[in-house]
């Protein structure tokens, strides 16, 4: 497996704009004569269809949702980072990129990164353009405001809708293609499998998921932007759809995936409340803006207000437990998400939990709402405010929040160069479904940037030059006549025929319940070697039962949601395998990988720098044989290696 990062020569300043002079272009006259295929229309894919396309390109997009604004990107809410230093406070790109590798506990590609943070303030420009209503202050610039792991205020934002209006932005543009026929998009349409000719991908096979219709299409390049793994866990924040399913079958198809372990969790989402939940439920993290984290000192009182004999707001403020402010105090509330998640878990692990499950504190706005108003609060943070009432039937104006951490989002992902090419030539891969950018865990705001970064300003430049250097005798050399692509339309129904054929006793949505479980409990929050080791087997075997005795009903040659989801559970089942074994490897802490082998004594993250510097990346190698491990030096030229803090 080629691991080149083909990170550019020179200073780190330098790098992305020496490279972009350096790339190959293509004709205008002749970018109609390719096709490139585009699997996934959020933020990245959205944004990579619409501007290929306006190049002149002709592209196919393939989403499984009803519409490209189904996307998940359209579920983010606090904001999206970029470094205009509006507020005069000290920001910059290199603050920005320090920042974000400091919040990555180290674990990122340093060119990478820089070149998200340099290219954060054009995706601002581009969105204003599109007409996106970011908030504004009275005079009429852009509004900031502060996100999790920076002291700066760089988060842009459109109330708590801010991922939803930036995709109704990508969505126009990519309208505007798909009415010029530039686009041709395949709604309701689920990737299978890849297909590669000669090495390079060249195709893809999906299946209709309206009429069970499975069918090959070819193109020149294909562009994989199909968002993260986090429902390997069951319950996350993410849409039940999400999936892995078209990244992991990648996988198997030679691309290798990179820091799987590396899952985050999100301190700020409403607990858990029954055991047929199927989603939980985000909590913007721009709330702790203004909501100060807190939970009882004392277990007795604890105990009371879950019993519902004490109301917490009578609670003595001298009998409160500000555990970010007290244990964090330079950041306080706004402490990075996997240090606040931890530091919630062990207050409910003492017994100081406040909702019914015991997995729960508070975030108030009793001092913000005194100080600044309920209408101020109200124009801040109103919808979520109404969310949070819709679900829990209280009033968070009066009552303090109860939040939980929750599974919210990956930075493992397919392995891609600066290009953003997987280790398969011609895939490349966008926004969340790759690793690249967040190292082991991801700052506030900074998904929505990498989506758009990726989707408007790299892919567009990468892409065509891959194109270039293959040259304009090979557009369109490849049809889905090829015998590559029979080949893999084969196995494809052979899947289908064999997921339909076992006839057992138990739903797909049970196994995913029961994968979830082991995840959640030896490779959620907190990972030990021995927890890790049952969870392989424990994998193992629920795979080997699942091939036996799962139960898909319906017909293949039709709408079968029941199907969608047993494929889909498969792939989270040997993906759910891979995780552990990344986690097993990886004898360090490190962000949202904690290995409660290795902490200080103060309970942080412990790393070990000489032995895991590295991109772990993994090789498929079979079925029933175990992955190889590849590794990628992580080498930093600008940032010095230290032990992150935020006291």
């Amino acid at each position: 497996m080629n691991l080149d990062s083909n990170i550019p020569e020179g200073p780190l300043a330098d790098k992305w704009s020496n490279h972009k002079f350096k790339m190959k272009l293509v004709n205008p006259a002749n970018r109609r004569k390719y096709n490139v295929i585009v699997i996934g229309s959020g933020l990245a894919g959205g944004a990579v269809a619409a501007s290929l396309a306006e190049q002149g390109y002709n592209v196919s997009c393939f989403c499984y949702q009803d519409s490209p604004r189904r996307a998940h990107s359209i579920a983010a809410q606090g904001g999206i980072n970029a470094a205009k230093n509006y507020q005069n406070d000290g920001d910059s790109v290199r603050r920005l990129f320090y920042d974000t590798v400091k919040g990555g506990d180290y674990r990122a590609r340093e060119a990478n990164v820089y070149r998200l943070a340099e290219v954060s303030s054009d995706i601002i420009d581009q969105c204003v353009a599109q007409g996106v209503p970011f908030a504004r202050e009275y005079g009429g610039m852009l509004a900031n405001r502060s996100f999790g792991g920076a002291q700066v205020s760089r988060t842009f934002y459109a109330r708590g809708q801010t991922g939803q209006q930036l995709l109704l932005g990508a969505y126009a543009a990519l309208s505007k293609q798909i009415g010029l026929g530039k686009v041709k998009m395949y709604n309701r349409h689920e990737m299978l499998d890849v297909v590669k000719v000669d090495g390079h991908a060249k195709g893809v096979v999906v299946r209709n998921m309206v009429t069970g219709e499975v069918s090959r299409h070819a193109g020149d390049a294909v562009v994989m932007a199909t968002g993260g793994y986090g429902n390997v866990f069951f319950l996350s924040t993410n849409a039940q759809g999400c999936n892995v399913t078209a990244a992991y079958r990648a996988h198997k198809r030679g691309a290798g995936f990179a820091n799987p372990c590396y899952t985050q969790i999100h301190p700020t989402c409403i607990p858990v409340h029954g055991d047929q939940q199927s989603k939980l439920t985000l909590m913007s993290e721009s709330l702790r803006n203004d909501g100060r984290v807190w939970a009882p000192k004392s277990k007795d009182a604890a105990k009371q207000i879950r019993d519902g004999k004490l109301d917490p707001n009578s609670l003595a403020e001298e009998e409160r437990d500000y555990f970010l402010e007290r244990k964090y105090p330079s950041f306080g509330n706004l402490a990075p998400r996997d240090i606040s998640s931890r530091a919630a878990k062990e207050a409910c692990d003492e017994g100081r939990g406040i909702a019914p499950s015991g997995l729960g504190v508070y975030l108030d706005f009793r001092d913000a709402i005194a100080r600044d108003g309920q209408p101020a609060i109200a124009e801040r943070y109103g919808n979520l405010f109404d969310m949070y009432s819709c679900i829990t039937g209280a009033d968070p104006y009066k009552t303090p929040m109860m939040i939980f951490p929750a599974v919210h989002y990956t930075m493992g992902g397919l392995w891609v160069d600066y290009n953003l090419q997987s280790s398969i030539p011609g895939m490349f891969v966008g926004g969340e479904a790759n690793f690249s950018d967040h190292g082991a865990n991801r700052l506030g705001a900074s998904a929505l940037m990498q989506g758009l970064a990726d989707g408007y300003f790299v892919l567009p430049y990468t892409v065509g030059n891959y194109l270039a250097e293959q040259g304009i005798a090979k557009a369109g050399a490849v049809s889905a006549d090829h015998p590559a692509f029979a080949e893999v339309e084969a196995d494809v129904q052979g899947r289908i025929d064999r997921l339909m054929s076992v006839n057992g006793t138990e739903s797909p949505r049970s196994f995913h319940k029961r994968l979830g479980r082991i995840m959640w409990d030896k490779c959620g929050m907190a990972r030990d070697k021995e927890g890790l080791t049952g969870a392989i087997k424990e994998i193992q075997e629920l795979r080997k039962e699942f091939w036996s005795n799962v139960r898909v009903v319906g017909e293949a040659n039709s709408l079968n949601p029941e199907l969608e989801r047993a494929g889909r559970v498969a792939d989270f089942i040997e993906f759910g395998e891979l995780m552990c074994r990344d986690a097993l490897m990886r004898e360090e802490s490190c962000g949202g990988h904690f290995r409660v082998e290795h902490q200080t004594s103060e309970g942080e993250a412990e790393r070990h720098d000489d032995q895991f510097a590295f991109v772990g990346v993994w090789e498929y190698k079979g079925d029933d044989v175990d992955p190889a491990l590849h590794q990628e030096a992580l080498v930093y030229e600008e940032v010095k290696l230290a032990t992150r803090s935020y006291k």
